[in-house]
């Protein structure tokens, strides 16, 4: 089994455990999602960014720490979203050919923890390192393989964040501070892909309650100004407790 020492102490890999990190970001035309490049020449070198657990570590926590070791990604809510644990998910030849280079017991069955999380892409700039010779963002539309079962895993958190956001507004954590709400609007439809009728979608976000007009509009921008909005967390948090009534799309 491999060690580690982390801070002083000798800590040991897991060969059987491990957690995928799913996070997206909207770049306010298109949904992303990061990923990272193993930099392989066998097989599919693009994958999300995700590692074996220490065994002195709980879920979590390995969450956190593989996100930050590959990608340089810090301080993120993650949220689980199920375990994949198909007997053949590491069995692909190009896979072993890899894990046959980084791991001590390359043909151990593996299952994973997958997580996801959105975040603002302005706030976080990937820095790969470890294994990952690259981390960044890429456009979902544009992904067609990835490594292990990892499209799998990044359909099931598509999904999970479709039926989230049919429930409630979750989508202003992809969001700045300040955004318009055609930006919103292409969101939504980037996130459910499909198109949403432009008017019946603003009178349900408006409906809710939870957006406030400012005083300013747009500036440096090649068409005419829109009007800027920002999010009320307060009744957003409140509106959370009482439930989101009619708000599916």
């Amino acid at each position: 089994m491999k060690k580690k020492v982390i801070k002083n102490k000798l800590v040991e890999l897991n060969p059987n455990v491990s957690v995928d990190c799913v996070i997206f970001g909207f770049d306010f035309e298109k949904l992303n999602v990061l990923l990272i490049d193993r930099g392989t020449t066998l097989g599919i070198p693009l994958a999300l960014p995700g590692n074996l657990i220490y065994n002195s570590e709980n879920l979590d926590e390995a969450a956190s720490r593989v996100l930050e070791e590959l990608a340089g990604l810090k301080n993120i809510y993650l949220e689980q979203i199920g375990a994949f644990g198909d007997p053949l998910r590491i069995t692909k030849i190009t896979d072993q050919e890899w894990l046959k280079a980084m791991r001590a017991e390359p043909s151990a069955r593996v299952i994973t923890v997958a997580y996801f999380s959105l975040v603002k892409m302005s706030d976080y700039v990937p820095q790969a390192s470890s294994f990952a010779k690259n981390a960044s963002w890429v456009s979902v539309q544009e992904i067609s393989e990835l490594a292990f079962d990892h499209l799998e895993i990044l359909n099931t958190a598509k999904e999970s964040l479709k039926q989230k956001i049919r429930r409630q507004p979750i989508g202003f954590n992809l969001l700045p501070e300040k955004f318009t709400l055609s930006q919103l609007h292409r969101l939504y439809e980037s996130i459910l892909e499909k198109p949403l009728d432009k008017r019946n979608f603003r009178r349900k976000i408006q409906k809710l309650d939870i957006i406030e007009s400012l005083k300013e509009k747009q500036k440096g921008v090649p068409h005419k100004p829109s009007q800027l909005f920002k999010f009320n967390k307060e009744k957003y948090e409140l509106l959370t407790k009482i439930g989101f009534d009619n708000f599916g799309f």
